[in-house]
């Protein structure tokens, strides 16, 4: 298991990095004059909202990755995990009308999820998207799989998807409710962990002067 297997060359995870605070930016900006306007529980602001707050990074990294493949420079992780982010965008949207149409209470515990996938799908997307990456790089599953579990990046991101469902849910459990756009966008914000993996990334590159 060493060093310079896990992350062997400059995967370009420091250009990922930059794009998330302008995504929080977004988002409470959204919510802000929303609920000034008298939108506090809106389902569409909610959708916007939620959207910026939890996407907003994955679209500018969506447009890196996109700018990366027009550029014709060899194939980075970082490239691949935008591009998974970039696909996994829409996954919310479904997920939160058909619980509307549904009847959940999202503003309550059941909808606990709700913010998750806003936060996360492109997480997942984007985990998956990676695991892809190593499969056509190491020429099989197995060895993907090896890489896999000692790639930082990807232990990183795997971490968070399992964790922050249960911190929303238990947030929702403690009386909290997004029953303002401002509520709407720090809730997705603070599930929206995305910048950790990257910042791994780099971290790591940094320390190993890579």
């Amino acid at each position: 298991m060493g060093d310079d297997y896990e992350l062997p060359e400059n995967e370009g995870f420091e250009e990922l990095i930059k794009y998330t605070v302008p995504g929080y930016l977004m988002g409470i900006a959204a919510g802000i004059f929303l609920d000034m306007q008298g939108y506090q529980t809106n389902p569409v602001g909610q959708w916007l909202v939620r959207t910026l707050s939890g996407e907003g990074e994955s679209i500018l990294e969506g447009i890196y990755s996109i700018r990366q493949r027009f550029i014709g420079g060899a194939g980075t992780m970082a490239e691949a995990y935008g591009w998974g982010k970039l696909f996994g965008l829409a996954v919310p949207w479904i997920i939160d009308l058909a619980s509307r149409l549904a009847g959940v209470d999202v503003y309550g515990v059941e909808g606990f999820y709700i913010p998750y996938f806003y936060a996360l799908s492109d997480q997942i997307g984007a985990n998956i998207s990676g695991m892809f990456f190593l499969r056509r790089k190491e020429g099989g599953w197995g060895a993907a799989f090896s890489r896999y579990v000692r790639h930082p990046v990807m232990l990183a991101s795997l971490a968070i998807i399992v964790i922050v469902p249960v911190g929303l849910l238990l947030l929702r459990l403690y009386g909290f409710s997004p029953t303002t756009q401002t509520f709407t966008a720090l809730e997705t914000i603070v599930a929206n962990l995305c910048w950790v993996p990257p910042l791994v990334g780099w971290y790591v590159q940094r320390k190993r002067g890579i």
